[in-house]
């Protein structure tokens, strides 16, 4: 049957980093759960895997879409639930690892079947280029104030599909996510990391200055072609793009990244935290590497002990 040890937490939180040591005790791969870096060519600005962590462990879906194809939580479902089973059958154990709460759930639980009318996508995706994307969040909250809490307001396409859903359906799209999960055959490990507050603050401010350094801004420009590509319509890649209108100096740019990846990763422990099942791993600067050390420690003993229960 097999184990899937899922890692999860906000960004910057050390999640790849984890997701290797365990791969590597395991002997296993790593199916990434994260819905930017499936894109090529954005590599620093969505702190895709480095050089030494590609080659740590193998990394599925990082890295092999063009920014032009759209790349769903449904279709992510499709592809990485097989990969996940074939590694379960032929190493006893998998990693899924990534900050994309909708992946992760896809992947773990499986995606309800969600009502669509595509004429009704295309009048909200007319309001939101004329709009702008505050007046769809504000009825969003309106008509699903649960799911507006915690949707990824870097990515305006989930907004969309989210008004479409309540809109079509009279119910709320949080509504459709409570449903028997599907059947997996392998069992999971859900592995949480939750840095203090203020060091996940260091942490986001430090990580975003080194990838200025490690050349985001030429990353960005050259991005700047497929700029209204929903891959592109997320945070760091619209600060930046604004800064080379600009609009803004890139202090301010950069002050605006970090900010908002600030209240990204709040949003992402607010969907995260839902979960029962997951075991937190707090820490502050002074005890991240032991609880690192204690994660990985947790995450390869239940590996051992559910594929030695043997059901």
């Amino acid at each position: 049957m097999g184990v899937v040890v899922s890692i999860v937490g906000p960004t910057a939180s050390g999640k790849t980093e984890l997701a290797v040591a365990l791969a590597q005790h395991l002997q296993t791969e790593i199916v990434n759960a994260d819905a930017r870096q499936v894109y090529r060519g954005m590599a620093i600005g969505t702190a895709h895997p480095s050089a030494e962590e590609l080659a740590g462990a193998k990394h599925h879906f990082v890295d092999f879409l063009p920014p032009s194809e759209l790349f769903s939580a449904g279709a992510f479902e499709a592809q990485a639930v097989p990969v996940l089973t074939k590694l379960c059958a032929e190493r006893g154990s998998a990693v899924l690892a990534g900050g994309s709460g909708m992946y992760v759930e896809a992947a773990l639980r499986g995606l309800d079947p969600l009502p669509a009318d595509l004429a009704l996508r295309t009048a909200l995706n007319k309001r939101l280029k004329e709009e702008g994307l505050t007046p769809l969040m504000d009825e969003l909250r309106t008509l699903d104030p649960t799911h507006a809490e915690r949707i990824d307001t870097s990515n305006p396409q989930r907004v969309v599909r989210a008004l479409e859903v309540c809109l079509t359906s009279g119910k709320p799209f949080s509504s459709f996510h409570h449903g028997e999960p599907k059947p997996r055959p392998w069992r999971v490990v859900s592995i949480g990391l939750n840095p203090e507050r203020s060091e996940l603050r260091v942490r986001i401010a430090k990580r975003a200055h080194l990838m200025m350094e490690a050349g985001w801004l030429e990353e960005a420009r050259a991005l700047l072609p497929h700029r209204h590509e929903n891959a592109l319509n997320t945070v760091g890649y619209k600060e930046l793009f604004e800064h080379l209108d600009g609009t803004c100096s890139l202090d301010e740019a950069v002050e605006w990244i970090v900010t908002r990846t600030r209240q990204f990763a709040k949003r992402q422990m607010t969907w995260f935290k839902k979960d029962p099942a997951t075991t937190w791993f707090d820490y502050t600067a002074d005890t991240r590497e032991a609880q690192m050390k204690k994660a990985l420690a947790f995450g390869v003993e239940q590996v051992k002990a559910l594929n030695h229960s043997g059901f």
